[in-house]
């Protein structure tokens, strides 16, 4: 028989605030998602205000509308506004967020405290816009052509089929059926307009191969050009014996020398084989580093990024107003949801510096001497040097950068597994890798290093490890094998 009743229970639950929640969300923002948080905010709440760097409120951004709305509720019956005095120079503390990239002007040597890492102004072009996509530029020469209603119709159909790259995604046969009813385009008709796109600019455009593409690449050249003719047959009928590096047999087919192979080798190679790349640019992707790392006279040091930051206050004035009256509880409301805001942004610069600084103290043979020194460092590592849980090491390793005298590093790429060798000692996988890069790069071309002698060169270094684990990383970099790099000749 069912027993129902009431039983009273003591137990503890992990509660997470809305201060806390927000503190963790804005912890795994980078600093471009963090700055459209600070743009909104400006924009909903009329208590916050941007200064900008001479420490004044900033009117263009979201702040003047909200004071205007801020205005409006403190209006009078008769119209009159009771706006107080803007609180410009207050004593409040200011928190920083997002900027734009940086500029080095010193080298990986000890620097002075004057020498640190500047930033630069803002004259970098941010933006792609206006920028002309291949088929685009295709059009515009189509219509510079002069061809009757007929060609131009067929013209535009093949350069809708013309991929990024140049090169026709779709063959003639699918055209001509797209073109109908409007459009019977007989095959000749196509091929006669596609060699009429073929002898647009870039060179190479509208190719149907890569072969295709490079001997009209080559057809452009001038035809006293030393070693075109045997680069065009080579073009046509033997490329893939040049990609696999198989000079003897090229040089055997053709009945060659190795003067006239190499001339001829060398205009192949002067092609682009993405001819539409050099209009079809993708979008540049920037970087806004969170904290910069340099060293003076007392080592290394972090510091969050000047120019990460914008300078996000509460506006004082307007703070003290609402305490006059009893009527402005959404306006008290906004008030502390600002310094909730404020309060989280602290935090997390305050962690975003401890995890940095613990980071580079643990990395500081790789600034130092570089990838080949790094040290084996994992998440677990960092959480228990910063006294943190790992989920919180991983929110702010991710999407974070340092701008270093080596260069610009996500936080993340310090962090890699640990391989141990038989003297008990441990070593990173990125040095390890590193290491087999700077090997292979020195190789004799025509005597490439196999993976067992890596393996064997890599011990006389003090790196002992095996060879499958040699092969993975040459294959995770993309680095072919020994006998795929032999050169049996060097033309």
């Amino acid at each position: 028989m069912l027993n129902t009743g009431m039983q009273l229970r003591l137990g503890q639950q992990l509660a997470m605030t809305p201060q806390l929640q927000q503190a963790i969300r804005l912890l795994q923002l980078s600093a471009s998602e963090l700055q459209q948080v600070i743009q909104d905010a400006l924009a909903q709440n009329v208590m916050l205000e941007l200064l900008d760097d001479q420490g004044h409120a900033n009117p263009d951004t979201g702040s003047a509308a909200n004071h205007g709305r801020y205005n409006e509720r403190y209006a009078g019956s008769d119209g009159s506004s009771t706006k107080p005095e803007s609180s410009a120079h207050s004593d409040t503390p200011t928190v920083s967020t997002h900027g734009n990239e940086q500029d080095w002007d010193y080298d990986t040597h000890t620097v002075s405290e004057s020498q640190r890492p500047r930033e630069a102004s803002n004259s970098y072009e941010r933006s792609n816009e206006g920028a002309q996509t291949l088929q685009e530029y295709l059009v515009w020469q189509l219509e510079l052509a002069r061809l009757n209603p007929r060609h131009y119709a067929i013209g535009r159909a093949l350069i809708d089929v013309v991929g990024d790259d140049g090169y026709m995604i779709d063959d003639l046969a699918n055209v001509q059926h797209t073109l109908r009813p409007d459009v019977e385009a007989t095959m000749a008709e196509l091929e006669h307009v596609l060699a009429t796109l073929q002898g647009f600019d870039p060179a190479g455009v509208a190719a149907r191969s890569v072969a295709e593409s490079i001997a009209i690449q080559l057809r452009q050249i001038d035809p006293n050009t030393p070693g075109r003719e045997t680069a065009l047959l080579i073009a046509e009928k033997h490329l893939e014996l040049v990609a696999n590096q198989q000079y003897i047999s090229l040089r055997r087919e053709l009945s060659l020398d190795d003067d006239q192979l190499s001339h001829a080798l060398a205009l192949v190679r002067a092609c682009n084989p993405r001819p539409g790349a050099v209009v079809h640019a993708a979008e540049p992707h920037y970087i806004t580093p969170d904290v910069n790392v340099w060293r003076d006279s007392a080592g290394w040091r972090v510091e969050i990024s000047e120019q990460e930051k914008t300078r996000l206050r509460i506006n004082e004035a307007y703070a003290s107003a609402i305490k006059k009256g009893a009527d402005h509880a959404s306006l008290r409301s906004q008030l502390q949801e600002a310094r909730w805001l404020l309060r989280s942004l602290e935090i997390r610069d305050e962690t975003i510096v401890k995890v940095a600084r613990c980071i580079v103290d643990r990395q500081t043979t790789f600034f130092e001497h570089g990838d080949e020194a790094m040290t084996p460092m994992v998440l677990r590592d960092i959480a228990e040097a910063t006294e943190m849980h790992e989920s919180t090491v991983s929110r702010v390793t991710t999407g974070k950068y340092m701008n270093t005298p080596r260069g610009i590093f996500e936080f993340r790429y310090f962090f890699s597994s640990h391989l141990s060798s038989p003297d008990g000692s441990e070593l990173s996988s990125i040095a390890v890798r590193a290491k087999i890069k700077k090997l292979i790069s020195i190789e004799d071309p025509r005597k490439p290093i196999s993976d067992q002698r890596i393996v064997e060169l890599l011990a006389v270094d003090g790196a002992h490890v095996a060879r499958r684990t040699v092969a993975k990383y040459r294959e995770l970099m993309q680095i072919a094998p020994s006998n795929e790099r032999r050169r049996t000749s060097a033309p």
